[in-house]
């Protein structure tokens, strides 16, 4: 087992994960893992930035397969006995455009963004070392999807008691409230991607209370953030943001120095802590 520090960026091919893992090849002292779904596209996004003259290492990843998941758990608990940074990038989203229905873009976007997500933190939350650094990748679309909730649902969202059964509970019910075509008349706003990024926001401040409880003296730090409009395949060319502006302040939350205490289970952007 090595003593080397590592950093680990989910979804990170290409878009603002990929942004990531170059600016932690250039600050963070240890190896930095490239993952992908798809191995070849996540060598060739490895060779791209080895022809910059960095270094990151690839893994397989896909967070919708909990087999892939757990290697890629059991292989950094080996070699490296735990986890220093991680950075949940890998999302999807539907384009405005697109015809799918309903009912398929709340299930498969909650599955990949929300359950997805949350079966990567249950399985490498635990491999987290003293000072460690976990960057929940968000959405302004977030809060602003959780304006458009009914008054029961907000007060739910913004709950300091609120736990992850309870959260899960809602994000499944949101799906089959979908399903049925009834989500606009049960509180829901008319987005999938809005809630899943919910569910990631909320998770993030679970996740914090959690290990404020548990792991206290350990001094992690846990936040969700929003990278911002970002130029990206999923965003599209008009967004403002160049992915490395998009990377900033996931990179200041991956990078607080072991002195810091704060911020903590909150939701950042433009590397300000945002109401919730």
């Amino acid at each position: 087992m090595s003593n080397v520090q590592v950093a680990v960026v989910t979804g990170s091919n290409k878009g603002i994960g990929f942004a990531i893992v170059r600016a932690l090849c250039k600050q963070f002292q240890g190896d930095v893992y490239l993952t992908s779904r798809d191995p070849s596209r996540g060598q060739a996004a490895v060779a791209q930035l080895q022809e910059e003259g960095l270094r990151p290492l690839f893994h397989q990843l896909d967070i919708d397969d909990l087999q892939s998941i757990r290697a890629l758990r059991d292989f950094l608990k080996e070699k490296y006995g735990g986890i220093n940074v991680l950075v949940n990038n890998a999302g999807i989203a539907f384009k405005v455009q697109d015809t799918a229905p309903f009912a398929v873009q709340a299930e498969v976007t909650l599955k990949t963004n929300f359950f997805g997500t949350r079966n990567v933190c249950t399985e490498l939350l635990p491999l987290m070392k003293p000072y460690g650094r976990v960057v929940n990748i968000s959405s302004m679309a977030s809060s602003k999807s959780l304006g458009g909730c009914s008054q029961e649902l907000q007060q739910k969202f913004r709950s300091d008691t609120i736990t992850e059964e309870e959260l899960v509970q809602l994000m499944t019910k949101f799906v089959e409230d979908a399903k049925k075509g009834i989500h606009e008349k049960e509180g829901w706003p008319n987005t999938a991607y809005g809630v899943s990024k919910i569910g990631v926001t909320v998770l993030s401040r679970i996740q914090a209370r959690v290990l404020n409880e548990q792991r206290k003296g350990d001094h992690i730090l846990l936040n969700a953030c929003c990278p911002g409009w970002v130029r990206t395949d999923m965003a599209g060319p008009k967004a403002p943001k160049s992915p490395d502006e998009g990377a900033e302040t996931p990179m200041y939350l991956a990078l607080l120095p072991s002195n810091a205490d704060a911020p903590h289970g909150q939701f950042v952007s433009d590397k300000t802590v945002q109401p919730w």
